[in-house]
């Protein structure tokens, strides 16, 4: 399998997770009763899957090697990526402020959620689509003399012994929140070891 692949797969499953983030926003729109602890717990697996996992090998590892490459890091395809993470990181920030203050009752707080998880949603699935045709048939060129490398520095990310276990917990969660919300469970392969998930 090439780091691309792993990548895309990756991206199912967050696609899953944003599906259950719309749900969530449908069938809660009122905000008397919203649903804060299932808010948290989808904002949990976007934070630490989506952004400092899959994100972090993007830019700590796939970037990097793109531009050593001759990508430029400040205006090609990769400084585009990198920006839209951290617009992405800014709408995080925002729902994770909302999440605290609806906690503790404030009533403004899920206009605000809402506003910044659509926001987030629509930013992240057209992010998607331009890595998944644009960026990574780009990188199964340029990259193919280093992709065994790369796979192995994605194994050792996922592997860090601060890590261990979170790769399988956050796939896991993918599945329990597809379960709660009726949506369909993603069949993939994103694991790079035998871990026991059933992916």
């Amino acid at each position: 399998m090439r780091t691309t692949e792993i990548l895309s797969q990756e991206h199912r499953v967050i696609e899953q997770v944003l599906t259950c983030l719309e749900k969530l926003l449908v069938d809660n729109s009122s905000p008397a009763d919203f649903d804060w602890a299932t808010a948290a717990r989808i904002f949990d697996f976007l934070k630490n899957f989506a952004d400092r996992c899959h994100h972090g090998k993007e830019e700590e590892r796939l970037f990097p090697a793109l531009e050593a490459k001759g990508f430029s890091p400040s205006a090609g395809p990769t400084a585009m990526m990198r920006f839209e993470h951290e617009q992405g990181r800014e709408l995080m920030a925002a729902m994770s402020q909302a999440i605290r203050c609806g906690e503790r009752g404030d009533p403004t707080a899920f206009v605000r959620f809402d506003l910044a998880a659509r926001d987030y949603i629509k930013l992240l699935r057209a992010h998607i689509h331009k890595e998944d045709t644009c960026l990574f048939p780009m990188a199964n060129n340029f990259l193919k003399d280093m992709d065994e490398d790369l796979l192995r520095q994605f194994d050792e990310a996922e592997h860090e012994p601060r890590f261990e276990g979170e790769h399988e917990r956050y796939l896991a969660l993918a599945d329990e929140l597809a379960q709660r919300f009726g949506i369909p469970r993603v069949e993939t392969k994103v694991c790079l070891q035998p871990c026991g998930c059933h992916h």
